[in-house]
């Protein structure tokens, strides 16, 4: 009987654990995956942040501070920040695909094209962007070089879009430039020249940005640019490498004022627009997505709060920008913002209102038709040694570069040359020949020897002979080896390029080394020569080479 009841207590005792087994097991695997899920298991919690070239000295050294902290989140982690440099037109793919947790562009406009993309692909029409703080601000101004700006008036006379007008119509050596509507910069100038146009400081409608006058005064404006271009940041950068700005103006945030002339003998001068002008205004923003931890999300508040820090608030004031703290003087002893450094923290004295985002986006897209317009040769290299992954790279360059130009009424052709010049497609409105270009760059060949001069002199005798005195005239040229087969030698080309500029039309060569066998001296005395640009590309970079190239147009 004793026997009997210790087996029945053994085969109780067998039940109940595996009762315990079974129900603890499924506990225990939830509470590991809650772990792996909110971020518990690591020692460092991390916030992914892409963040825009124009600030990175800046915002390097105040995440350097913050992780110095060594502050922790709720479950015990170190609060870490991996940022990415990153342009704020990339941002948006890997914001929607749930690969950042926040960002911090150069603009807010570029907040709600991350909301209109995340939506264009979600089911539920929410928004992406979560909480943001505006830490730094500047506002957009007209860089002008100090004496163009005290021969037009400055500082006496406030200067604005109509004086950029009028002196371009009156001076024809005067040369300046605002960056595409693909950037902040560009896109915040185009905004102002339409609400100048209109007439207007607010509330700027669709009806007033497709008014004929307002279209007919932004026209008259931008056919007065030289080029367009990458972006503020690379305008101030080539002039600071060159060791000379190549413009006489040029419109940037006041910040990079502020930065050029404290690395230059050459200073500028911010002209704050009479008609009013709207601001970069560098917001931090959280990403909702459904992978966002807990860890990173108490990441960022904390890097929020801190960047409203007095400390930090102090270090935006001294990297140029304008600090979110209005507390902060911006005259106090050391704040950068000063006469000498070219710019009036008094200003500006007239502040626009962002348009809607529907506004917006009718600026970006009527922008194709306001903007002058462009005549470009592409002249490319299909000599043997192309053969392969470099001519495959180069096609997708040259679609990248067609790409990018958004309008129909620019004119492009083509230029092929191995051994000799061939294959050419003349000049002709996108909207007529976009699917021949790209079907000819479809079938581009390699073989023979390396023509390059004659290919550049043939692109340029074709725009000096049309003579078109109302568009950029340009050639885009890339080439991966050394001249040997012209019959134009390298003096004899560039006689023709100083003299066809100097009694023609203006033609700037934009030319493209690709990989190391690249001739880039040859090269740069062509560029330097015709006021263009040199560059080096190679496999992973040739297209990206052409869709940056293809902004200036």
């Amino acid at each position: 009987m004793q026997a009997q009841r210790s087996r029945t207590t053994q085969l109780l005792v067998i039940l109940a654990l595996a009762f315990l087994l079974v129900t603890a097991l499924p506990f225990a695997c939830w509470w590991g995956a809650s772990r792996l899920r909110t971020g518990l298991a690591p020692a460092e919690a991390t916030l992914r942040l892409a963040y825009s070239p124009e600030k990175g000295e800046l915002l390097r050294a105040l995440l350097e501070d913050f992780e110095a902290q060594g502050l922790k989140t709720s479950t015990g982690s170190t609060m870490k920040v991996v940022a990415e440099e990153m342009l704020p037109e990339r941002m948006t793919a890997p914001a929607v695909a749930g690969e950042l947790d926040a960002v911090c562009p150069d603009s807010s406009f570029w907040l709600t094209a991350i909301d209109q993309a995340w939506q264009e692909q979600s089911l539920d029409g929410g928004t992406l962007v979560g909480e943001s703080v505006r830490f730094a601000i500047s506002p957009v101004v007209i860089a002008i070089r100090e004496e163009v700006a005290r021969s037009m008036g400055h500082p006496q006379r406030h200067l604005g879009w109509a004086d950029i007008l009028d002196k371009a119509r009156n001076d024809p050596g005067f040369e300046w430039s605002h960056a595409s509507t693909s950037t902040a910069s560009g896109l915040l100038a185009t905004l102002a020249q339409f609400y100048a146009g209109a007439g207007k400081t607010r509330g700027l409608t669709i009806e007033d940005a497709t008014r004929q006058a307002t279209l007919d005064y932004v026209a008259a404006v931008e056919a007065t640019v030289k080029h367009y271009g990458e972006g503020e940041l690379a305008t101030v950068m080539m002039a600071l490498e060159e060791g000379a700005l190549g413009l006489d103006a040029f419109v940037v945030q006041e910040q990079l004022v502020v930065y050029y002339n404290a690395r230059s003998s050459e200073k500028l001068v911010a002209v704050y627009p009479a008609e009013g002008t709207l601001w970069e205004d560098h917001p931090l923003a959280l990403l909702e997505s459904a992978g966002l931890t807990v860890e990173a999300r108490e990441t960022f508040q904390a890097l929020k709060r801190y960047l409203l820090l007095p400390e930090a608030q102090q270090a935006v004031l001294s990297h140029g920008y304008r600090p979110a703290d209005l507390s902060l003087s911006l005259t106090a002893s050391g704040s950068p913002l000063t006469a000498s450094n070219g710019v009036d923290p008094a200003q500006p004295q007239t502040v626009l209102q962002m348009p809607s985002p529907a506004v917006v986006q009718v600026v970006r897209d009527v922008w194709w038709y306001t903007k002058r317009h462009t005549n470009v040769f592409l002249v490319v290299d299909v000599s043997g040694s192309m053969a392969g992954d470099k001519l495959e790279n180069a096609r997708a360059g040259l679609l990248s570069f067609l790409g990018g130009m958004k309008g129909d009424d620019e004119r492009v052709g083509l230029v092929q040359f191995s051994g000799s010049v061939g294959g050419m497609m003349p000049l002709n409105e996108l909207g007529r020949n976009r699917q021949a270009l790209a079907a000819a760059i479809a079938n581009l060949n390699a073989g023979g020897n390396t023509a390059l001069l004659d290919g550049i002199a043939t692109a340029y005798a074709q725009l000096q002979g049309l003579g078109d005195r109302d568009r950029i005239n340009a050639i885009v040229v890339m080439t991966d080896g050394r001249e040997n087969a012209s019959r134009v030698g390298l003096r004899e080309l560039q006689r023709r390029i100083r003299e066809g500029n100097r009694d023609g039309v203006p033609v700037f060569i934009f030319c493209i080394g690709y990989g190391r066998d690249a001739d880039m001296d040859m090269l740069r005395a062509i560029a330097e020569t015709s006021g263009g640009r040199v560059r080096e590309g190679d496999l992973l970079s040739i297209e990206e080479l052409y869709r940056l190239i293809s902004t200036y147009f």
